[in-house]
């Protein structure tokens, strides 16, 4: 079992940064391949992938929408995600979800929401224009 709490959302101006952060309690984090989902407003059946990192850390993926502007991280020995996201949009406005699979389960594509066995609460990240 993984508990997932996901901090670091707030409103910002475009152009500001955020980090998130998602702390995972359980033994077994490095066990879990980690991925950053987010729900916009008004798309509550639209969970969009955002970025996800194996591991290890070793790899990483990437929205097309977030590239080269965000950039996730792991500490396995603090059992913690991160979500470092910069240059930040108004359609980058979402509630941000923190979610753990097993790997020895979910299969090799990282970007699938439905591949992942747990979720945070979600985070509100709030972008103006």
């Amino acid at each position: 079992q993984v508990h997932l709490v996901e901090s670091g959302g707030g409103l910002v101006q475009a152009g500001a940064s955020l980090r998130l952060s998602c702390a995972a309690s359980g033994r077994t984090f490095s066990s879990y391949a980690m991925g950053w989902f987010r729900q916009a407003p008004g798309k509550e059946r639209e969970r969009e992938f955002v970025a996800a990192i194996s591991w290890s850390g070793g790899s990483t993926y990437y929205a097309d929408s977030v590239k080269g502007r965000f950039t996730i991280s792991r500490d396995n020995g603090k059992k913690t995600v991160y979500l470092e996201m910069n240059s930040l949009k108004p359609e980058d406005t979402a509630v941000y979800y923190c979610a753990a699979g097993d790997i020895a389960t979910m299969g090799l594509d990282l970007t699938i929401r439905y591949a992942y066995d747990y979720w945070g609460q979600g985070t509100q990240v709030t972008v103006s224009s």
